[in-house]
């Protein structure tokens, strides 16, 4: 009769499939909770669990998630599993027919008083044949002095008692190693150096309340926030209290938001803290003033509203030209940051010249809609109007005498450029007085032989061929975002590349992450754009000229070749 037989009932359950030679290599020498770890994997993975995230296989397991990621590593160093990324965690179960992967054997002999000191530290338990094992391969693997190891093992159970898991003296032995500190000198060097900011840490964590001795990592931590962060103790103290953190992982998260909202000062981060739910409201008001949909206020909150906050502009400032953003055309917040950026830049930020700014650019908007009126024109204002306004104004014309140019632009094919080419005129012969014009204007009558009704002309041809470049690369780039998936990328896109501006500055491996997401989301788009039938090099405006990108001038102001040829074939 067999050793083991099965009921009926039961042969016709499902089941979780493992390889024989898992059985029959791996289970008598593994640590009893891996073979947990791995057995429940197979099971995630064969029963198509894809939803189960780390959270859900430590709560299913009754363990941490430390734990479960050091019994991954464990399983990885036998090369039963391959951990393909951390962050999210992804693991990849291997075949069991490694040969390096068999646990490997060490004569006892060779260790005695190694093991002997250990169990006179841990005292508080037995340590099994397995435990002493991860330490053999700490000693053999990672170069390890036996008494370098004894000090940390020694440390480890100061801090946490001889009750200690050995998994957490493998993870600070690990994190030793990973600095090439393995020999006793070195080890108690850095000791030492823990030691001197241990008083620091001690009182950050009672005034946080949290309840443990601090350990490597948290002077790990202490030195970021002291030595790279620039935070001095008091500010750490301040930061703990006025963001409620309890545990160091909260702490340091707020530290790196403060660091990154460059509040260092125990006042600034006070102010900053009471300015927290300002901020926040601010943000729904100026999304709402702009109609914009937030699924999620912070990352307009940490790349825009702080930003303008730290420039200097108040909430009540920032709602005002929201509202004119979006009256304006400039309805989201990538198009309020570069007007905000563009006052920035000329010194316009309290409130009264900002408003006073405000005031000023409405008004040029209703003397551009009277100059267009004049023309007969019906359109809004838009930019093109606001730069041609600017410049006429720079050429020392008043108000007066560019709405006496628009009188004699009316009727004309293109009314703007008639009238740039006009003043460029007036500008030549020193024409800046209405009652010149009088005096003048039988001269005018003429437009074939007059120059500037030339120019005028030209103006005209160069502006309708830009024109009709960039409206069509626009409608074409419409098209293409007016799909849902395509509008989704696109607008992703967009965030992201605001994401890696900031990245760029503060944080360099975060850009890199932000650059790999933004090559993988643009293969996304360019495999959409070939299913819609879409050309993505149609966004780009295609110019007759790529000289110019047909404005008729060069870069240093002299006409264009095409200019010249247009000047020579109309004259």
């Amino acid at each position: 009769m067999a050793l083991i037989s099965v009921s009926d009932d039961l042969a016709k359950k499902s089941f979780t499939s493992v390889e024989n030679k898992f059985i029959l290599k791996y289970l008598p020498h593994l640590e009893p909770n891996s073979v947990k770890v791995y057995l429940f994997s197979l099971y995630i993975y064969q029963n198509g669990l894809n939803s189960y995230s780390i959270e859900d296989f430590a709560q299913k397991l009754s363990l941490s998630e430390t734990e479960i990621i050091n019994y991954f590593e464990y399983l990885e160093e036998l090369e039963l599993v391959a951990i393909i990324s951390r962050s999210p965690l992804e693991v990849k179960i291997l075949e069991a027919d490694n040969l390096s992967g068999t646990p490997k054997k060490f004569k006892p002999e060779k260790y005695a008083d190694f093991t002997k000191n250990v169990q006179n530290i841990i005292k508080g338990r037995m340590i099994s044949p397995n435990e002493f094992r991860e330490y053999f391969v700490l000693l053999e693997d990672y170069g390890f002095e036996q008494n370098a190891l004894i000090m940390i093992i020694n440390y480890c159970v100061n801090l946490r008692g001889d009750k200690i898991n050995y998994q957490y003296i493998k993870k600070v032995a690990k994190s030793f190693a990973d600095e090439k500190v393995t020999t006793v000198k070195r080890v108690d060097e850095k000791l030492s150096a823990f030691t001197s900011s241990t008083p620091s840490l001690i009182k950050i964590f009672n005034a946080a309340g949290i309840n443990r001795k601090p350990d490597i990592d948290d002077d790990k931590l202490y030195k970021k926030w002291t030595s790279e962060f620039q935070f001095e103790d008091d500010a750490i103290i301040s930061c703990s209290k006025y963001f409620k953190a309890k545990t160091v992982e909260k702490l340091d998260g707020a530290l790196c938001e403060l660091y990154k909202n460059k509040k260092f000062d125990v006042k600034e981060i006070e102010d900053y803290c009471k300015n927290k739910n300002s901020v926040y409201t601010a943000t729904l008001e100026i999304a709402r003033a702009l109609g914009v949909y937030m699924q999620n206020s912070a990352p307009y909150i940490e790349n825009y509203v702080n930003v303008w906050y730290n420039y200097g502009y108040s909430f009540l400032c920032m709602k005002s030209m929201a509202n004119y953003c979006f009256k304006h055309g400039m309805n989201s917040f990538e198009d309020m940051n570069g007007f905000i950026n563009g006052l920035y830049k000329e010194g316009i930020v309290t409130d009264q010249n900002v408003g006073e700014h405000i005031a000023k650019l409405e008004a040029d908007d209703r003397f551009i809609k009277e100059i267009l009126t004049v023309c007969g024109l019906t359109r809004k204002p838009i930019n093109w109007d606001r730069e041609n306004l600017t410049r006429w104004r720079s050429w020392n014309f008043s108000d007066t005498m560019i709405l006496e140019a628009a009188k004699l632009s009316c009727g004309k094919s293109n009314p703007v450029a008639y009238i740039n080419g006009i003043l460029s005129g007036w500008k030549s012969e020193e024409i800046f007085e209405a009652e010149k014009i009088i005096s003048k204007q039988p001269a005018y009558k003429t437009a074939n032989s007059d120059p500037r009704s030339e120019r005028a002309a030209a103006e005209a041809h160069f502006y309708e061929l830009r024109h009709t470049a960039e409206d069509k690369a626009e409608k074409a780039l419409r098209a293409a975002t007016s799909d849902e998936i395509y509008g989704d990328i696109h607008r992703q896109l967009n965030e992201l590349a605001i994401e890696l501006a900031f990245a760029e500055i503060r944080d360099a491996e975060k850009a890199e992450s932000i650059s790999g997401k933004i090559s993988l989301l643009e293969a996304d788009g360019d495999k959409r754009l070939k299913e819609l039938g879409i050309n993505k090099a149609d966004f780009t405006p295609r110019y007759a000229c790529q000289k110019c990108n047909d404005t008729g001038y060069g870069k240093d102001g002299t006409p264009c070749e095409c200019m010249l040829k247009f000047l020579s074939e109309n004259n």
